[in-house]
């Protein structure tokens, strides 16, 4: 069978977080540049039916794609590089890929035949794959898998690796196989160490697939005769065996894989035209990231994710450390990121806030930190520290100007406290123009929603000065991911007492976005979107730039 669509699989060994997906995206932006039309699809092996019931300390800050998919982060890497949009076809879960089998099941799609892993579960897969790449018009379609070949807590994924084989059978020349592993360096050895790479290898063989290229990751850089040891262990030659050490800059990736002409090769291997690419004009698009800051400030990341065990896990906040990174780099402002664990805060008070230029409250649920929040809010607004505050962020900013202006001590989100008497957050009535139901009857704002942005707010000038309308003038549209809303029986209150309703619904019912005025602070903003999802090295967010900007007049100040 022959297919006009090409597949190419990634997967992993050694290690987690080993680097499919940077390699992925990597690979996908070079072939971008040389004018192919590109796709993925993300597997997981875990039966969550998506990633947004799984806590973020376990499997870091999933990513909100616009179609209001809660998908794993490396779908953010792929939009990031690749400028297009990741939707519900682009990932699956071994949950979900089970959950689509048993409807059709359900609904004897299957005409009484006895449903089995293999062959329905695989083949449900493979004609996942198909549809993304013919649902985006692709002409190449990535598929990555998460977790690590022979790993015992995920033993869903042998039936992953079954339907690449199968493939590979399907369309002869038109599927290859990346295999990224990862070489230690053991300090008291003094060399780099192969066997794990070449255990992955051999566990990979054992599913009947021989990869077609090596990624060969590593702390230092990989000398050729490790490169040339691993490609020779899998029946390659050295043109297949790619060398990529960490760099300090993961978006410096595609040069260092384009160097060592990893995209050529794998388009000659496809039976595809090697269309030009230019590196010295990628080399200048990209110059920005080589550039040294001329500026330094500190920003102070408050939250509740950041703990586990005795390490701190900054993939908990995963995309929003990306767009201060973007907007660090464009605007030549080196960031100082300091995380405060919000429990903290609440146990040892604002001393940890102090030096601070800059301070976000981003995303949470629940109620454990949250009064650390409320006091890092309040810290911000009283010493005037540029603020931006991030869904919850937003939320807790009402609370905490309802309590601290307005004088309601009990006031707070009904998330938090059901009984309080000045409920500033709280549910509504379900609406499916705006929500979807989630787990057990939980309603939700998942996904891409419009808003209008008052004239003469910091909001406007902020998305007017960095060109970030959607469309035309007044109008932006932002990602969401939340349960409760902003309590319209308080907007009269909190206006007459100086709080601005800088950004609505088109139907004037959801308050979107919050300030201050310049009069009472420089800048102390909040939206209850998360426009961290939106951004790119190569067009940051405006929020995040402005704050930046913000905090270095602050700092001089």
């Amino acid at each position: 069978m022959q297919s006009k669509c090409k597949y190419i699989f990634v997967t992993g060994g050694v290690m987690s977080s080993v680097g499919k997906g940077v390699a992925t995206a990597s690979l996908g932006f070079l072939l971008k540049e040389r004018g192919y039309k590109v796709s993925a699809v993300k597997y997981e092996g875990y039966l969550n039916v998506d990633a947004g019931t799984i806590n973020p300390i376990e499997h870091g800050d999933p990513f909100l794609c616009a179609d209001g998919t809660e998908a794993d982060m490396d779908l953010g890497t792929y939009e990031r590089y690749w400028g297009q949009e990741m939707l519900e076809h682009n990932f699956y879960t071994f949950g979900k890929v089970l959950n689509d089998v048993l409807i059709k099941e359900r609904s004897m799609y299957y005409k009484g035949e006895d449903v089995e892993p293999i062959p329905h579960v695989r083949d449900e897969i493979i004609s996942e794959i198909i549809k993304a790449g013919q649902k985006d018009q692709a002409d190449i379609v990535f598929t990555e898998l998460g977790g690590t070949v022979g790993e015992p807590t995920n033993s869903m994924n042998a039936i992953y690796y079954e339907a690449i084989r199968k493939m590979k059978s399907m369309f002869p020349g038109s599927v290859l196989h990346i295999h990224v592993g990862y070489i230690i360096f053991p300090k008291h050895l003094g060399e780099p160490k192969t066997k794990p790479v070449q255990i992955s290898i051999r566990l990979l063989m054992s599913h009947g697939i021989m990869p077609d290229f090596l990624v060969v990751r590593g702390s230092e850089k990989i000398d050729s005769r490790r490169r040339e040891l691993l490609a020779r262990f899998s029946d390659l030659d050295k043109d297949h065996s790619i060398g990529a050490e960490d760099l300090d800059n993961i978006y410096k990736v595609p040069i260092e894989f384009a160097k060592q002409k990893f995209d050529e090769t794998l388009i000659k291997d496809l039976g595809l035209p090697v269309k030009n690419l230019d590196l010295e004009k990628l080399k200048s698009d990209l110059s920005f990231l080589y550039q040294k800051p001329s500026n330094k400030i500190q920003l102070t990341i408050a939250g509740k994710y950041f703990k586990s065990g005795d390490h701190q896990l900054a993939d908990s906040y995963f995309a929003l450390i990306e767009a201060i990174k973007h907007a660090s780099w464009k605007s030549g402002i080196e960031v100082d990121l300091r995380y405060v664990n919000t429990e903290d805060i609440e146990n040892q008070g604002t001393k940890l806030l102090e030096g601070s230029h800059a301070i976000i409250v981003p995303i949470g649920w629940g109620s454990r930190g949250v009064e650390g929040k409320i006091t890092a809010i309040r810290y911000a607004r009283e010493n005037k520290i540029p603020y931006l505050g991030l869904c919850y962020g937003m939320q807790l900013a009402c609370v905490e100007y309802a309590r601290n202006i307005l004088g309601y001590k009990d006031a707070h989100s009904e998330e938090v406290d059901t009984k309080s008497k000045h409920k500033i957050i709280h549910s509504i009535p379900f609406n499916e123009k705006y929500q979807r139901i989630k787990g057990d009857g939980t309603s939700m704002r998942l996904g891409s929603f419009d808003c209008l942005i008052k004239k003469g707010t910091i909001a406007y000038q902020v998305y007017d000065k960095y060109d970030q309308w959607q469309g035309k003038k007044g109008v932006i549209s932002e990602r969401h991911r939340h349960r409760f809303e902003f309590n319209n029986d308080y907007r009269k209150e909190l206006e007459k007492q100086g709080l601005i309703i800088s950004g609505t619904s088109r139907d004037n019912f959801f308050v979107e976005m919050i300030e201050l005025p310049k009069t009472i602070h420089p800048f102390f903003i909040a939206t209850q979107a998360h426009p961290e999802y939106k951004s790119t090295p190569w067009k940051p967010h405006g929020l995040f730039l402005e704050l930046l900007q913000q905090a270095l007049i602050f700092k001089q100040a």
